[in-house]
């Protein structure tokens, strides 16, 4: 099944890795590997903004992570530790070798996962967006999404409201009407409560990571935004502080880097990707 979005560039595709039917869209082969990990609660089109700049310096490959966008949901992938080990899974499947991994947002803490449990196996990473920081540091919705006594009310809930109200954070980036939706249709029916396990796991997986943090070798490129009220700044300087090998830059935009700033975004990942990365030494 291929399903062509706004420009001839993009196509999402289906694939069956580890048994689960996962969304992908994929570019042309050239270069260098990047898997773009999707954030939540978007879809893999959250990169369409940043699509072909990319494209032209690696081989993209973006998927919807189990449970999230389109893809089939797992009970064994609800949190950024097993999800780090699904990216390594993705790799294979895709032939990846030694890619630039791409995991914004709610990927931030399973890329590291990634990189800490496979040393080696990734060239480089862009992250940040994401919860990191011991004890949790979450505003706004998000932390009254991670801190609901349970799951019971999301059920009840109209999930197009809930993803509205959190969308509603992109300041300057406007939604093509069809990429919403598609949002939208990701997380219906009971899909939205589901993939809050992954946001209410972060507590007990941040924990361990701390304490993986500063044996990751792995270049890691942080982006955050000035205004992310959602997941405060506290967050990408917690990583930068404990990562041996870091870069922070932060950007003028609110939670949604990618979409919001996909210009300034993607210029600081191309530069990334053509060597600055490699002259990212210990601190």
């Amino acid at each position: 099944m291929v399903t062509t979005w706004l420009n001839t560039s993009f196509e999402m595709k289906f694939r069956v890795i580890d048994g689960l039917t996962i969304r992908y869209a994929e570019s042309e082969d050239h270069g260098d590997h990047a898997l773009l990990l999707s954030p939540w609660p978007e879809s893999l089109l959250a990169f369409m903004p940043v699509w072909e700049p990319l494209a032209e310096y690696a081989h993209l490959v973006a998927v919807d992570p189990p449970g999230l966008g389109h893809s089939q949901r797992s009970d064994a992938i609800t949190s950024s530790r097993a999800l780090g080990e699904f990216v390594i899974r993705v790799c294979d499947a895709f032939g990846l070798e030694h890619p630039h991994v791409i995991g914004p947002g709610s990927g931030t803490a399973a890329v590291l996962f990634a990189a800490a449990e496979h040393p080696g196996r990734l060239r480089s990473l862009a992250a940040g967006g994401g919860a990191a920081a011991v004890p949790l540091q979450l505003g706004g919705w998000l932390k009254d999404w991670a801190e609901a006594p349970d799951l019971e009310l999301f059920r009840r809930a109209d999930s197009r409201q809930l993803v509205a109200s959190a969308l509603a954070d992109m300041r300057r980036y406007v939604l093509p009407d069809a990429v919403r939706e598609d949002y939208f249709s990701s997380y219906q029916g009971s899909r939205f409560a589901e993939s809050l396990r992954y946001l209410r796991g972060y507590p007990a997986c941040l924990d361990v990571l701390a304490g993986l943090l500063p044996v990751i070798t792995t270049p890691v490129q942080l982006i955050a935004g000035a205004h992310d009220t959602a997941v405060p700044l506290a967050n990408a300087a917690y990583l930068h502080q404990r990562l041996p090998h870091s870069r922070l830059d932060i950007i003028d935009a609110g939670h949604f880097t990618w979409e919001d700033a996909a210009a300034e975004y993607s210029a600081l990942i191309t530069s990334w990707w053509r060597g600055d990365y490699a002259a990212t030494g210990s601190r």
